[in-house]
């Protein structure tokens, strides 16, 4: 905790965050560049959107999470997971409807096997955390 009353969130679970969010980008340019390349311009775009789509409100839900808080209690870390997942919710609703209204041509298919894949993404959060927690527990068992 720091002198201002501001919660301190350990190194570990911010880079967690900051890997996933990151590798949900990457994947999405990726993909996108293999629809674009497969099957043209259309796809491509459409993949990132979906990609985007995802990306945008997770980053909205990691900043809740993450971002220091005057108030370093266990209530304050519900309060800002209920507010971060409900506006993940709502900006993951406005920017499919954004997308499905604004953009054309479209190619629907890409746009959710975009959205999916860096959904898919999020899993793989728990596993690097699982893994950096096994190789703590390695450590402390051989000291």
């Amino acid at each position: 905790m720091s002198d201002q009353g501001h919660e301190i969130v350990p190194a570990s679970s911010g880079s967690v965050v900051g890997k996933v969010l990151l590798a949900q980008l990457g994947l999405s340019v990726v993909l996108a560049a293999l629809f674009w390349g497969v099957n043209g311009t259309v796809s491509g775009y459409s993949a990132l959107l979906g990609g985007l789509t995802c990306v945008i409100p997770n980053a909205f839900l990691a900043l809740r999470l993450v971002v220091p808080r005057r108030d370093p209690g266990p209530g304050a870390l519900v309060r800002a997971a209920y507010i971060g997942e409900t506006g993940k919710l709502a900006l993951t609703v406005i920017m499919f409807t954004i997308v499905f209204s604004l953009v054309r041509p479209l190619a629907a298919g890409a746009l959710f096997a975009g959205f999916i894949a860096a959904q898919l993404v999020t899993l793989s959060g728990f596993l690097m955390r699982d893994r950096s927690q096994l190789d703590n527990k390695r450590k402390k068992h051989d000291e």
